[in-house]
This record gives structure tokens, C-alpha cells and sequence, in this order.
């Protein structure tokens, strides 16, 4: 058995701890059973976020009539944009495996791993299946993958997760979607703008469910004018015909009285309504993550779970074994990759460091890029409500401002501040709301965290962020738990 000083289990944001034991002189171990650098790089943000651009692109050139610019799209090579991408982060994948292998403090096992005693790893399959690598400390690092929901037929048809459909090179003619999130929506998004008719199906009353809920309505309006959407059905069959086409059949969802249907778990199918049924050439299932722990035999390392399969953390990200230590996806704190790196930063400090800080997911951020833009920050209006606090809240359109009527803009900012000023969330959907969300995480995290810290920096005039500033300068009306309005 080969002992090491440090090992991390797969290969995303966990790398960063890993360059740091490696920079102080320690033995690492990395075990990854597929390319090099995660889901982000491989499967996820990265690849997507290269094809979404080309997406954006095509859509502005399109929208050129509304401003008497005469142009016309005479082609589009789709498979080339796919294969750069796909070429793209091979490349990258392929460098980060490269420089493991050139590293003198760094050892790379290729193959899947599995506990089988405390801080002992088994590889298999792979280049190194049958090795056994033990480590004063370990990082379990090692993801998600895509939930498949339990319907009848799943088994029996063709589908697509966002792995396989992030390479396809020729844009299906209709493309079914079942879930309702962010993957759903940005690859809704990118096939639609290509020439792809869109159907989704999602199981709660509006796409985006983890956004503010005045967001996620107006989201969803503006899907519904694209593409065909039923939302508030799940999914109870798929069948695929003689011809290849998939037929999904969905029936409506109802929820249990007095519960949060954006959150709920609960609640049920309505067998006695009419289903409704989509048929297309491609199915993608777009249905949530699940973690990767069922594949690590968390057992034998005495690392516990908690019922959805995550690792379960203390606020310095130990697990329940001792030298044991997890982020990420597999934690399910937030399933973002900033929110990884974020982690990562901890462990570093908590693993190397002198004194040990909690992990802060002060003012963590999320953004799904999409048409129109959503991001958003802190609480949603259904939290507050729900527990009982006292709020008030703020809207201000961008086609209000300077910047954003000249863009032709629609959407909004809303804000969300608690009676003494200080800033509770703000939610975002409208052209770079990825981008204009940033001053208030800032302002949340850095600043004092009020409204003041927004509404009396100096915005550039007539420049997009006035439509932030505007928000919180604007009229505050009372939540649901008293009047308030900051002045």
C-alpha cells in the first residue's frame, strides 16, 4: 500500500487544496475516474457557458431589426461551434492531467475510488485498478451526477442528460425537457435559439424554483412566449416509437394545503386529470443531481451521509471521520462551482492554517444564463414570509432606465431589506443580471450590508447599474409582518 501526506477524490475544486499541500512540501495523492478538472470543466459550466455565448450572439443578431439594422443569418455551423468547444475543454482537461503527471509531489490515479478502511482508498477500474493509497488526510471532492426519475419507461427509451447533450453536434428538431431548473432552462435556451422546438415539462408552478418567486413568474412568462411549457405536471410515463421519437406523458401536480409549493416535497399526482403528452426526436432529462457518495463506500472511512446521500460537514467541512474532510457538489450546500472554490478556500485555511475559521456562505450568489438573465442573492420574499419576518421591498424596470431602454431591455431588480436597511436578498432577470448582482454581494459581504451601501455609491450615467441604484432608492412597501418604508 502506498501512503501519502495528502489525497483528494476527483479533480475540480478540489485540486486547489491539493496545490497547496503539494506547495508545502507534502505527498498528494489525486484520484479521478474520468478527464481531469470535474464537472465544471468537463460537463458543466464551462462547456455550456462557451456555447451559451454563441447562442447569445445569434439572438442579438436577430434582434438587429429592432433597432433598423438590416441583416441576415445565412448560415450557422453548429457542429463547428460543438466541436471547438468540445476541443476546448479536452485541451484544458488533457493540460491539467499533464501537469499531475509532471508534478514531483503530485500522483495521479486514474480510476474510480472507493473506501475500504479509514483513510485508505481502493482504485478500480481504470489505468490503476487494484491499488490501495492511504493518507493522513483526505478530501472527498467527487461530485454529482443526474438524477433519472423513476417513470415507467425510462429504461426503454433513448435520453439525454446534459453531459450528451452539450456535444451534440446537430440541434434536434424538437427537444423534450423534462425539470424545470437551470439546466433545463440554459439548454432551452441554447438549442431553441439554434432552430430546436422546445417543450418542458417541469414538476413545481414555475421554471427556476430556487429563484425569488416575482422572478421565476416573469421567467416564465417569457419561456412560454418561446417555447411550449407545462409547468405544475410531472413526468409518470415515456415510451419511444418504431421511429425514434419519445412521447412523454405528464399529469398535473398538486401540492398539500398551506405548503410552500416553490419548496414542498410533498404533495402528489393528480391521476384523475387530463395528462398532457410532447413527442419529439430528443428527450433530455434535466431533472436535478444526485451525489456521487453511493459509489465511495463512505461506510468503511465511517464518513456519514445525510438522507439525500450528501456528506454531512461541520462549519469547518470535517466529516464524521477524523482527517476526513469534503466540498463541493457532494456536500450540497449550494451545487455552484463558486460555491466549491469558496470551499476550497476553507479547507485551506482549516487544514493549513493556525486557527480555524467556519465556512461563511455569507451572500452567496447564483445566476442561470439564460434569456432573459437570472441571478440572485440572499433570501427570497417566500423565506422571509415563511419565517415570519419583518421586510419591505423595492422594484425598478430596466426599460426605465436610460441604458436599459435604449437596449430595449425588459426585466427587473427587487429588493429585499429588513426594517433598520439592512439587505436581505436581491433577485435579478434582465440582460447581465449575472453581472449586475455582483455590487450586492459585495455591498452584503464587504460593505455594512444596507441599502445605503447601494443607493449612495456613485453609478456611472447612464450606464445598466442604475437599474440596481434605482432599486434601492426606490419606494419600499411593507412585507407581509408590518410597514416600512427606508428612507
Amino acid at each position: 500500500m502506498e501512503s501519502y501526506d495528502f489525497a483528494v477524490v476527483g479533480s475540480g475544486s478540489g485540486l486547489s487544496v491539493a496545490s497547496v499541500a503539494a506547495s508545502r512540501g507534502q505527498s498528494v495523492a489525486v484520484v479521478e475516474k474520468g478527464p481531469l478538472g470535474g464537472t465544471c470543466l468537463n460537463r458543466g459550466c464551462i462547456p455550456s457557458k462557451l456555447l451559451l455565448y454563441h447562442a447569445d450572439v445569434l439572438e442579438t443578431v436577430r434582434r438587429a431589426g429592432e433597432f433598423h439594422v438590416d441583416v441576415e443569418v445565412r448560415d450557422v455551423d453548429f457542429g463547428t461551434i460543438v466541436r471547438e468547444v468540445t476541443e476546448e475543454v479536452a485541451g484544458e482537461a488533457e493540460a491539467i492531467r499533464h501537469g499531475l503527471r509532471e508534478s514531483p509531489n503530485h500522483t495521479l490515479f486514474e480510476g474510480e475510488g472507493r473506501f475500504v478502511d479509514e483513510r485508505t482508498i481502493e482504485i478500480t477500474g481504470g489505468n490503476d485498478a487494484g491499488t490501495r493509497i492511504e493518507a493522513e488526510n483526505v478530501l472527498i471532492a467527487a461530485g454529482t451526477r443526474p438524477t433519472i426519475p423513476d417513470v415507467d419507461g425510462i429504461d426503454d427509451v433513448e435520453y439525454l442528460t446534459s453531459t450528451e447533450a452539450l456535444r451534440l453536434e446537430t440541434p434536434p428538431e424538437h427537444l423534450v425537457v423534462v425539470g424545470g431548473g437551470y439546466i433545463a432552462a440554459e439548454l432551452a435556451h441554447f438549442f431553441g435559439t439554434f432552430g430546436s422546438d422546445v417543450t418542458i415539462v417541469g414538476r413545481r408552478p414555475h421554471l427556476l424554483p430556487e429563484a425569488d418567486g416575482e422572478v421565476a413568474e416573469l421567467f416564465t412568462d417569457r419561456y412560454a412566449d418561446r417555447f411550449t411549457v407545462h409547468t405544475g405536471h410531472a413526468v409518470t410515463a415515456v415510451a419511444e416509437g418504431d421511429d425514434g421519437t419519445v412521447t412523454l406523458t405528464a399529469r398535473p401536480y398538486t401540492y398539500g394545503e398551506g405548503e410552500d409549493a416553490a419548496d414542498g416535497e410533498s404533495g402528489g399526482i393528480d391521476d384523475d386529470a387530463d395528462p398532457v403528452t410532447a413527442t419529439g426526436d430528443a428527450l433530455l432529462i434535466a431533472a436535478g443531481r444526485r451525489p456521487n457518495t453511493d459509489a465511495l463506500n463512505l461506510d468503511a472511512a465511517g464518513v456519514a451521509v445525510d438522507d439525500a446521500g450528501f456528506v454531512e460537514t461541520d462549519e469547518y467541512l470535517r466529516t464524521t471521520a477524523d482527517g476526513v474532510w469534503a466540498l463541493g457538489d457532494i456536500v450540497g450546500e449550494y451545487l455552484l462551482k463558486h460555491s466549491a472554490n469558496h470551499e476550497a478556500r476553507a479547507v485551506i485555511r482549516n487544514l493549513f492554517g493556525s486557527e480555524r475559521q467556519p465556512v461563511d456562505y455569507t451572500a452567496m450568489p447564483f445566476a442561470v444564463f439564460a434569456s432573459p438573465e437570472v441571478a440572485g442573492v440572499g433570501a427570497r420574499e417566500s423565506d422571509l414570509v415563511a419565517a415570519g419576518r419583518e421586510y419591505a421591498t423595492s422594484t425598478y424596470r430596466y426599460e426605465d432606465t436610460a441604458r436599459g431602454n435604449a437596449m430595449h431591455a425588459e426585466g427587473l431588480v427587487k429588493v429585499l431589506v429588513a426594517p433598520d436597511g439592512e439587505i436581505l436578498g436581491t433577485h435579478i432577470v434582465g440582460p447581465d443580471a449575472s453581472a449586475l448582482i455582483q455590487e450586492v454581494v459585495v455591498a452584503m459581504k464587504a460593505g455594512t450590508g444596507t441599502v445605503a451601501d447601494v443607493r449612495e455609491s456613485v453609478h456611472v450615467h447612464p450606464a445598466l447599474p442604475e437599474v440596481v441604484q434605482r432599486a434601492f432608492a426606490g419606494r419600499f412597501t411593507h412585507g407581509s409582518h408590518g410597514h416600512h418604508r427606508h428612507d
